[in-house]
């Protein structure tokens, strides 16, 4: 037996209710308990409950394979009742059916690649999640700075030329499969004895699930209908994106035959750059050499930032590997207008070829003693 409570009694309505009483019910209660509404942790628990037994009780045949079966006759509860939803979240404001679902349950009915959101063991509605796809961008410091407009190609399942989606070879007919009457699914009913019932469902053996038989299948797609191929798409890179972020276009993965297209995972890679190493905080650190007698006598440098050339000045006894910040010349932080320091650290250069005077001057500085 079920280890469900009863779809009445979650509800709270006699076996005789009228289809009006059951939907003015589960409109009381899903106000009650809808997570928008209620934050206890076991609200949303309660919100599936009340939901499964609705999707059940609502409707005329699945309600009466439930009174005559119980919880084994209602495997597929949700398949088919997508408008009884639809009125009722629109009625008490919390938008359309889908929309509701997406928002707690996961885009296209699915979570972490579920296609059963409520957990029940049936897929929702009969709609699936086609596969997501992951694509590796490598991106500069400058594309972090300003952000950036990218034209990518992305591998697809594109519908068959040849067969215009079909499966069929041309001049051949796809025929109802007989044997599921165009369900994809058979149903076995057993009788363990004159007390219990058990209904059984499984994929229709002779049309593959399809619903479908096809006489000549297409020999360019081999009867899916569909073929491999490449689009273009444009996707937005925003400032301030980091190493290994991942960027999600909701439906722009692989579709799905009945189903929600998967989600296109843009994976970010950061270029080394010639110049900059990037700290935290979106600073940016830039080394340079400069010459022993610009530490002493001090000078004004020219540095490239990310929006242009800036002048720092440097002080007569700046010491090696001290540090000027040029504030808000870094990088911006994702999804913050604010951004980081460009940190210039000084080091001195060493001439690796000296004239013979230039060595005679420095020879005659070092027995100085000051150098």
């Amino acid at each position: 037996m079920s280890g469900k409570e009863d779809y009445y009694e979650v509800l709270g309505v006699n076996r005789q209710a009228t289809k009006d009483e059951i939907k003015n019910k589960y409109r009381k209660l899903a106000l009650q308990f809808h997570p928008d509404r209620n934050k206890d942790p076991a609200a949303e628990e309660r919100f599936k409950q009340i939901s499964e037994a609705y999707a059940v009780l609502s409707d005329d045949d699945k309600r009466k394979k439930y009174d005559m079966y119980g919880h084994v006759g209602t495997d597929e509860a949700f398949r088919g009742s997508e408008s009884n939803f639809e009125e009722i979240f629109k009625d008490i404001g919390f938008g359309g059916f889908k929309d509701i679902f997406e928002q707690f349950f996961g885009g296209g009915f699915s979570t972490a690649g579920r296609t059963d959101p409520f957990g029940f063991g049936f897929n929702f509605g009969g709609r699936r999640k086609g596969q997501d796809v992951l694509y590796d961008l490598e991106v500069t410091v400058e594309d972090i700075a300003k952000g950036k407009r990218e034209e990518i190609q992305i591998p697809f399942l594109g519908p068959c030329h040849h067969c215009n989606g079909t499966g069929a070879a041309s001049g051949t007919k796809v025929i109802k499969c007989g044997t599921c009457d165009g369900q994809g699914q058979t149903r076995r009913v057993y009788n363990q004895n004159r007390f219990s019932t058990f209904v059984t469902l499984e994929t229709c053996r002779k049309c593959n699930g399809r619903g479908e038989i096809i006489e000549k299948p297409c020999p360019a797609c081999k009867a899916t209908g569909k073929v491999h191929e490449t689009r273009k798409l444009v996707i937005d890179v925003p400032p301030g994106v980091d190493e290994g972020m991942t960027l999600q276009m909701k439906g722009a993965g692989m579709p799905v035959e009945n189903g929600y297209s998967g989600d296109l995972l843009v994976r970010i890679h950061v270029k080394p750059h010639e110049f900059y190493e990037r700290l935290e905080g979106g600073h940016l650190l830039y080394n340079v050499n400069i010459r022993y007698t610009d530490l002493i006598f001090g000078t004004d440098l020219k540095v490239p930032t990310l929006n242009g050339e800036e002048k720092v000045k440097i002080p007569a006894g700046s010491k090696v590997d001290s540090m000027f910040r040029l504030k808000g010349r870094g990088l911006p932080s994702y999804g913050n207008r604010s951004k980081g320091d460009m940190v210039i650290k000084l080091a001195v250069g060493i001439p690796t070829k000296l004239s013979e005077r230039q060595r005679w001057l420095l020879e005659e500085l070092h027995k100085s003693g000051n150098i």
